[in-house]
């Protein structure tokens, strides 16, 4: 079964990762692009020795086909964690849908939505496991 994990299910990295987040959002707050989060989320990620990698294409299988099809997964952490960057005023099913099905294309199994227009960064973020 696949969704959105209850809170009492710890991970050490996606706990690392929502507290450079909560950081960022701690500094600049709501109301910027998404692109200046992800910079400054990027920053903080290298700064406390996270891995990752930005903007990651993501093919569509098809069949025998491998086709690009224009996504791009915003950030994936250690080759184990896919993050979501919004900046919306509220978070919708459709970005579950979309980090669901990056989840499914890229063969990861979580996620997290971080929508940084939320007044407290913990209230806009969703965690979500395959």
């Amino acid at each position: 079964m696949s969704g959105l994990v209850d809170g009492s299910k710890r991970d050490p990295l996606t706990d690392r990762v929502i507290g450079s987040g909560i950081e960022v959002h701690r500094q600049l707050g709501p109301g910027l692009l998404e692109s200046a989060y992800e910079e400054c989320l990027c920053y903080e990620l290298y700064t406390a020795g996270i891995s990752f990698k930005r903007q990651v294409a993501l093919p569509v299988r098809y069949k025998e086909v491998r086709l690009d099809c224009g996504y791009r997964i915003d950030i994936v952490v250690e080759e184990k964690l896919i993050i979501e960057l919004k900046t919306v005023e509220i978070l919708q099913r459709v970005h579950d849908a979309q980090l669901l099905t990056y989840l499914k294309l890229s063969g990861i199994r979580t996620g997290l939505l971080m929508n940084f227009n939320s007044a407290v960064l913990k209230d806009g973020i969703r965690r979500l496991v395959l």
